[in-house]
């Protein structure tokens, strides 16, 4: 069976392949790509095609030019986020568990608190809850960064029926997060479902997150329960496509 010819502009195409190895560590941190010359011997393109190309990974911030040496990958291009860190309360003296692993590296993580209030409930958080679509539902909207680049928008959203006149309706962040009021409340959540997706962005997303042109958003919508599979919340997390790892463990047989 003949290969699927790829329509897509031949820059695009190498700046994919490229992508596919910084990813996947096949070229890591400060490795030099391949010279203008060699890349376009390999792929029998013009110049122009190959700098764009380069061009590309540039603005996604996959790689960076030394003038007179050449185009080489950029630091620390791949955060990893390791969803079971986000149902622990937080440590004295640290914000938020997201930020846990990219703080080793020196990165420091904040969250800005965008809006707060009571929302109609979407499909899937109606779903959840067990509630009528269009219901009220308690929101908190977050804007996470790291060394103050958008990293992470963040939508949580609680039952009214408990949820209100709660530190969770307040236009201020919780200490401890999320997690350590819901275990204060006798509502620790400690199930979750995770639903994954990729998509491009939408306006705000592509605004608030500072995205550069066509990089895909990942999209998860988490429902956090009790022991008893009581929903007490759900998350719609959206990153850049492009500079977020997502790592998942599990026991064998489960």
């Amino acid at each position: 069976m003949p290969t699927p010819r790829d329509p897509r502009p031949r820059s695009q195409q190498i700046a994919a392949e490229l992508r596919a190895d910084i990813m996947a560590g096949e070229l890591v941190p400060e490795d030099k790509l391949p010279s203008n010359a060699a890349l376009r011997d390999k792929y029998d393109v013009t110049n122009a095609t190959v700098q764009h190309a380069l061009a590309i990974l540039k603005a996604e911030g996959f790689a960076y030019g030394r003038p007179g040496s050449g185009v080489y990958v950029g630091p620390a291009p791949m955060h990893t986020i390791t969803p079971s860190d986000y149902a622990k309360p937080a440590e004295p003296g640290e914000q938020y568990r997201w930020t846990t692993e990219a703080t080793t590296r020196g990165e420091v993580g904040k969250a800005d608190l965008l809006e707060v209030g009571e929302v109609p409930a979407s499909a899937e958080v109606a779903r959840a809850f067990g509630v009528e679509r269009g219901s009220p539902v308690v929101r908190r909207y977050q804007l996470l960064t790291l060394d103050d680049e958008p990293a992470e928008l963040v939508n949580l959203y609680f039952p009214v029926e408990w949820a209100r006149g709660t530190a969770l309706t307040r236009a201020r962040k919780i200490a401890g997060g999320t997690p350590a009021l819901l275990a204060g409340m006798g509502r620790e959540a400690v199930l979750f479902e995770d639903s994954l997706s990729a998509r491009p962005a939408t306006s705000e997303e592509y605004v608030r997150l500072d995205l550069p042109s066509e990089v895909p958003v990942l999209r998860t919508f988490r429902i956090c329960m009790t022991a008893n599979h009581q929903p007490v919340q759900c998350e719609v997390l959206v990153k850049a496509g492009n500079r977020r790892n997502i790592r998942y463990r599990w026991h064998g047989g489960i």
